[in-house]
């Protein structure tokens, strides 16, 4: 099964869990998720963002300072800003957020209910499918000195037959080193793999 696949798959679950929504942040790095996934009401992330709530969001903050689980109404720091509040007014009135992995690559989730606060196996089940997507999307470490190279290129603004012609090889084989580096970056588009080549230092 593609990642992609596995990656929709393990999605789909996470839907089922929190009907009123859930946004996941995948490998946070340089204050930019590798992948971020969110359905959450458009009304709510409109809100969201006019309000500028991801620099005072209290699951955020929790997310960076613990790794686990814990309902919203259990996180014991303060909520300066409302944002819970204000979020419950947007029918996300339980939640829970998740965090896991390295803090310099870190995932952070967080799901909502509007009926009733999240059962113990519901945040098992939810934090097994977190950490499979985290691992999952691991991002790479390196990439290879062909990637790189034709990934600056086109960066650069060449297009493939000009980037194949400075390299020596052949259009083909310029398509194979850059699908490869989307491939391990876990990107759909070459731009999308320049940029996160870029966000995770790579390039």
């Amino acid at each position: 099964m593609s990642i992609k696949s596995s990656v929709d798959l393990e999605l789909q679950k996470l839907g089922q869990l929190a009907p009123s929504g859930y946004f996941l942040g995948l490998h946070i790095r340089f204050a930019s998720a590798l992948m971020q996934f969110s359905t959450y009401s458009q009304a709510w992330l409109d809100h969201y963002t006019e309000q500028a709530y991801a620099l005072r969001d209290p699951t955020i903050a929790w997310g960076f300072c613990t790794e686990g689980s814990s309902r919203w109404s259990e996180f014991g720091i303060p909520d300066t800003f409302g944002v819970l509040a204000d979020a419950a007014t947007h029918g996300l009135k339980f939640g829970l957020t998740i965090s896991c992995g390295p803090v310099r690559s870190r995932t952070i989730a967080s799901f909502s209910r509007s009926d009733r606060e999240f059962e113990d196996s519901e945040i098992e089940q939810i934090s097994q499918i977190v950490r499979r997507l985290h691992d999952i999307v691991e991002p790479p470490e390196s990439l290879t000195k062909a990637q790189i190279e034709a990934l600056r290129l086109i960066a650069s603004g060449d297009r493939h037959a000009a980037a194949a012609a400075t390299l020596n090889i052949s259009e083909s084989a310029l398509k194979a080193r850059l699908t490869g580096a989307r491939d391990k970056l876990h990107a759909r588009t070459t731009a999308e793999a320049i940029q996160r080549a870029k966000d995770y230092r790579l390039l």
